[in-house]
């Protein structure tokens, strides 16, 4: 049986998608032995306007950081009212299985993160739903009903729960309420047995690995992916996901990948500070 990871995070929360190359190696390596499992953590119940600034500033300092591509200006031209309904939207795929919600999660952060979409009300939402793969028309009738409402209700009580071992690592924000709530991205994995192997916030994939080891989970002996095996697997990747991937040097993969590209084996949609990589 595989086990279990439970991803505490929010589609627009910045730290969570700058590490994502991270969790992609994890999903290469591990394979099967790892069954991921999205909890909506809730990051904003509204955005007001005077967070916009601190925003725009958090996201070009953790693109700068982490060499993962943002695109800051949703928060000057479109931006989010609120999380929530994006976090709501992620429990309703979850209804079609957990795979589903994972790659609907992915789709809103590269909405979020990337394409400057206001993915903050239930139009655009369910827009979303037919490029990552749902049944359009059942994600629906899920988003609408008063059950959704009560699951993402228990992710939020959930996140808001941080152990010590959360405060010990520095993990611990503000949630409304006056509550709080563990750092984003949180991934608990969960063994056979129950027992939880945490790693709390941002962490380079070694920490991460450790714990999915801890827990049970046992990785491939394969090769790094190519750019083409990882692109089939995971549909769009950025550069910095692929470097994380197939652990080639920046110069040597940006290379590779505009000659597959010149070939039109690869699909660029650039961004102002990466480019997304696709099958074309």
């Amino acid at each position: 049986m595989p086990i279990t990871a439970r991803l505490y995070t929010d589609p627009a929360c910045v730290w969570s998608w700058a590490t994502e190359p991270q969790r992609r190696r994890l999903e290469w390596e591990f394979a099967d032995q790892v069954a991921w499992r999205p909890v909506m953590g809730g990051m904003a119940r509204t955005v007001e306007e005077s967070d916009r600034e601190e925003l725009l500033v958090e996201w070009l300092e953790t693109t700068d950081e982490t060499g993962m591509p943002t695109d800051p200006l949703i928060w000057v031209r479109n931006p989010l009212a609120s999380s929530y309904p994006a976090c709501q939207a992620v429990k309703a795929a979850a209804e079609q299985g957990q795979d589903a919600a994972m790659r609907y999660l992915r789709r809103l952060r590269e909405g979020i993160m990337l394409g400057r979409r206001k993915l903050d009300h239930i139009d655009a939402l369910l827009a979303e739903a037919g490029p990552a793969g749902l049944d359009r028309d059942r994600f629906e009738v899920d988003l609408r009903s008063h059950a959704i409402v009560e699951a993402f209700g228990l992710d939020l009580e959930e996140a808001r729960d941080p152990s010590e071992a959360a405060r010990a690592a520095g993990q611990v924000k503000p949630a409304p309420g006056g509550r709080e709530r563990v750092g984003f991205p949180t991934v608990a994995f969960v063994g056979e047995g129950g027992g939880r192997e945490a790693v709390y916030g941002p962490a380079p994939y070694e920490r991460l690995r450790d714990a999915a080891i801890a827990a049970g989970a046992r990785p491939s002996d394969g090769a790094p992916p190519e750019p083409m095996a990882a692109i089939e697997r995971f549909g769009r990747l950025t550069t910095r996901e692929l470097e994380e991937l197939t652990r080639q040097p920046r110069p040597v993969l940006e290379a590779e990948l505009w000659g597959l590209a010149r070939e039109w084996r690869l699909k660029p949609e650039t961004h102002p500070f990466g480019v997304l990589w696709s099958a074309p």
